[in-house]
C-alpha cells in the first residue's frame, strides 16, 4: 500500500479510508435547507437580473427580517446562485486610474450635494438628458429633471436646485451653506445659476477639467441608474421613458442596497440616522 500511495503521489490514509469504503463522496456542498432558500433567491434575481450576490443577500436578508426568520449568510447565497448558475459574469475590463487626492464623501448628510448630467437613448432613437442632485453622505437623489429633444438648461437646474432645498429643508433656502459640486458645463457655470445658488445658501464648486472623479458620487449614481434601471427596461419612446423615471429614482432611493452605507437603501439609512 506504501508504494502504491508514493506511486500517485497520495497520501496512504487516503487509499486505506477509500479501500475500507469509509470515504464520503464528493460534490457541490449543500445544506438541507438550500432548495427552500432557492426559490427566494431567484425570484429576486429575476426582478433585478444586474444585482450581484451582494445586494441579492441584502434583499434576501430584509425579506426574511420581515417575515421574523433568521438571515443568511452571504457567502451561502453566492454558493446557492453559483450551483445555480445565477452569478453575473466576472467584469474583466481594464481601467487606466489617474490619480485623485480630492475627497468627495462627507460625515453627515447636507454637507455636501453633487450633481451631475446623462443622456440615453429610446428605441426610436428620440434623446433623453437628465440631470440629478445626490447627497454626498446618506447618496439620496433629492431632486432631479428630465428633458426630451433638447439639452438641460440653466433653468431646469435652478429649479432642481430649489426642489432639492424645499425638499430638505422644507424652506426657500437652506438654514447653512452646503457645498453644490458639478462639472463646468454651462448649465452649472452660467452667472444666474451662481447667483440663483448663493441666494440658497449654496455654495458651488465645480471639478477640475477632465477629472470626473472629482466627482464620483455622481458617476456611481450614472452607472448605477443605466446599469439596473435603463439597461432592463423598455424604452420605446420619449413619452414612455420619461413617465418611469420618477419609479425608478423611487425605487432607488427606498430599496437600492449600497455597499457604503451596509447595504442599506439612502432611506433606509436615512431612517437609521434619525432613529
Amino acid at each position: 500500500m506504501k508504494r502504491v500511495a508514493e506511486a500517485l503521489g497520495v497520501a496512504r490514509s487516503n487509499l486505506i479510508d477509500r479501500h475500507g469504503g469509509r470515504t464520503r463522496p464528493r460534490g457541490a456542498y449543500r445544506k438541507a435547507d438550500d432548495e427552500g432558500l432557492l426559490p427566494l433567491i431567484r425570484r429576486h434575481v429575476d426582478a433585478r437580473p444586474t444585482y450581484g450576490y451582494r445586494r441579492i443577500t441584502a434583499l434576501v436578508n430584509r425579506e426574511l427580517a420581515g417575515m421574523g426568520m433568521p438571515i443568511v449568510n452571504r457567502k451561502r447565497v453566492h454558493r446557492i446562485m453559483q450551483q445555480a448558475s445565477l452569478l453575473l459574469d466576472p467584469h474583466t475590463g481594464r481601467r487606466e486610474g489617474r490619480v485623485h487626492d480630492g475627497k468627495v464623501m462627507v460625515m453627515r448628510s447636507n454637507l455636501r450635494w453633487c450633481s451631475d448630467g446623462l443622456e440615453f437613448a429610446c428605441w426610436n432613437g428620440e434623446i433623453i438628458r437628465m440631470a440629478f442632485i445626490i447627497d454626498a453622505f446618506d447618496r439620496e437623489i433629492i431632486a432631479w429633471t428630465a428633458v426630451s429633444g433638447a439639452g438641460i438648461s440653466g433653468s431646469d437646474v435652478r429649479d432642481m436646485m430649489l426642489d432639492a432645498v424645499e425638499k430638505r429643508f422644507g424652506s426657500v433656502r437652506a438654514p447653512h451653506p452646503v457645498e453644490h459640486l458639478s462639472d463646468n458645463g454651462s448649465p452649472y457655470t452660467a452667472r444666474e445659476t451662481r447667483d440663483f445658488a448663493t441666494a440658497l445658501n449654496l455654495v458651488p464648486c465645480f471639478t477640475p477639467v477632465k477629472s470626473p472623479e472629482s466627482n464620483g458620487m455622481s458617476e456611481a449614481f450614472v452607472k448605477t441608474f443605466k446599469r439596473d434601471y435603463l439597461r432592463i427596461s423598455p424604452l420605446p419612446d420619449a413619452p414612455s421613458a420619461l413617465r418611469q423615471i420618477a419609479g425608478w429614482i423611487e425605487d432607488y432611493n427606498e430599496i437600492h442596497p449600497h455597499s457604503a452605507l451596509r447595504m442599506r437603501s439612502p432611506r433606509e439609512f436615512i431612517r437609521a440616522q434619525t432613529q
